[in-house]
């Protein structure tokens, strides 16, 4: 269930990040790389942060969408 929520939440954060910082890619590679990012920053955040166990995945899985996306934008181009 865990993995479910971080793809769906990654793909919304990479939607509202690509707005919000103005990347340039399209709606395909924003998904994917929101999605990216989502997994990789919820677990790593739920990792360090295990006590607050399905919160501290949410929030790791969008800042990990949206650092991944500012990253893409920055060096990808």
């Amino acid at each position: 269930m865990g993995l479910i929520l971080w793809i769906l939440i990654g793909a919304a954060a990479g939607w509202f990040a690509t707005r919000m910082l103005e990347v340039r890619t399209t709606p395909l590679q924003t998904v994917l790389i929101g999605m990216a990012g989502a997994l990789v920053g919820g677990l790593i955040v739920k990792t360090v942060l295990a006590v607050l166990g399905v919160l501290a995945g949410i929030i790791g899985a969008i800042g990990g969408a949206v650092l991944v996306l500012w990253l893409w934008d920055r060096y990808a181009r």
